[in-house]
């Protein structure tokens, strides 16, 4: 343990010191004044920058009254910089002045001791103030392995999300931004030969790291799901399966997820749908008017069975289809038809995939906040074939 005296009184440094090395703490340095305690912590002259190398400081004992600058001042500036505001600041003072002693305290310090200094008293309050910082330390270092490890746990999670699909006559492009490290949302897509792709969406209840094992269970079983049953209810049936499958006991919560699962076909310019309690997609049709795949059934995982009524839309000529989470509607103020009218308001337009254009109008926040909910939206292209001229 490194501890700092701070005292403008040589005899009471030497005094502090023996007691401190009678205690077997040995690792000591000694400051006159506040000036030269910055200099130990790092702590620049000029306008109280910081400099970029760590402090060793584990503890400080610090005088109150001292030229230039008193402790109460000094013990403010350091609780400034974020890397030094957690070294316990124990006032040395020889004031029995209850406010002062109170201002001392609001300034960051962590304890005070009287002068004449009882040894007893010193030691008992050193022994505490390290004990906490320890503490402390061992927390901060805890959480720190945790927030990396929540920072490769999103990247593996961001890696099982599908690419962007770019065929004349199919194209899929998507933006998520998740309300934490881990999310619930989760997008994929597959071509399934002969003109069909498969596309799903969707959204896991809650948030955070249990919402996101369930959706990491889910892409791990979902393309050999897609690419084996390919028609969309028998997808939705097996998922939901495969979800219930997962029987947790005494659980308190009961997990689901909505989904909106399609094929579209680009040869025979069909879409067949399931939407498993799903926001409803919006199809913008190239004469201006717009589908909704709004015919849904329950979510997935809360029944052992689920009664799934699939649906097919034609279509001719371009157009563009928008698959959505619930938090992209966040901002919409109102209820079911009010974010209805406002997102056909926002997405009808060119058919092609503008990705500045969606980052600017629905993911960047202007005030940044904690938002309740992910983001996701997926924009789907339909280009009409040589042979529809």
């Amino acid at each position: 343990m490194r501890i700092l005296i701070v005292d403008d009184n040589p005899t009471n440094v030497i005094i502090i010191r023996e007691i401190l090395k009678k205690e077997n703490y040995r690792d000591i340095v000694t400051a006159s004044s506040a000036m030269e305690m910055f200099e130990v912590l790092g702590i620049g002259e000029e306008s109280n920058e910081l400099r970029p190398r760590p402090s060793d400081i584990d503890l400080i004992l610090l005088d109150m009254m001292m030229p230039e600058m008193d402790g109460i001042e000094a013990c403010s500036i350091v609780q400034k910089f974020e890397n030094l505001k957690d070294i316990p600041i124990i006032m040395v003072t020889a004031i029995g002045d209850s406010k002062k002693l109170a201002e001392a305290l609001d300034a960051g310090a962590s304890d005070y001791v009287t002068k004449p200094i009882n040894k007893v008293e010193l030691m008992a309050r050193i022994r505490l103030a390290l004990r906490l910082k320890q503490e402390k330390d061992w927390h901060k270092e805890r959480d720190q392995r945790i927030q990396d490890e929540l920072k490769l746990a999103a990247m593996v999670q961001n890696a099982v999300l599908s690419p962007a699909i770019r065929d004349p006559l199919f194209q899929v492009h998507a933006i998520y931004k998740p309300s934490f490290e881990l999310a619930g949302d989760l997008y994929s897509w597959y071509p399934l030969g002969e003109g069909r792709y498969g596309v799903l969406l969707l959204d896991m209840m809650g948030h955070g790291i249990s919402s996101s094992l369930f959706t990491m269970f889910i892409a791990s079983v979902l393309k050999d799901t897609v690419t084996t049953y390919v028609d969309p209810e028998k997808v939705i049936q097996e998922l939901n399966r495969r979800f219930n499958q997962l029987h947790l006991e005494k659980q308190l919560v009961q997990y689901y997820f909505t989904a909106i699962y399609l094929v579209v076909d680009t040869r025979m310019k069909r879409i067949d749908y399931v939407n498993a309690g799903h926001p409803p997609a919006l199809f913008f049709r190239n004469d201006g008017s717009v589908t909704t795949f709004d015919s849904v059934c329950c979510p997935v995982g809360l029944f052992d069975k689920m009664d799934i009524e699939p649906q097919t839309i034609h279509y001719e000529g371009d157009g563009h289809i928008a698959l959505y989470t619930d938090g992209l509607l966040e901002a919409v103020q109102g209820g079911q038809e009010e974010q209805h009218e406002f997102l056909i308001e926002k997405l009808t337009g060119s058919h092609q995939w503008n990705e500045a254009a969606m980052q600017a109008m629905f993911f960047d926040d202007e005030i940044p906040q904690e938002r309740d909910d992910d983001k996701c939206l997926v924009w789907i292209t339909l280009n009409k074939g040589a042979g529809d001229e």
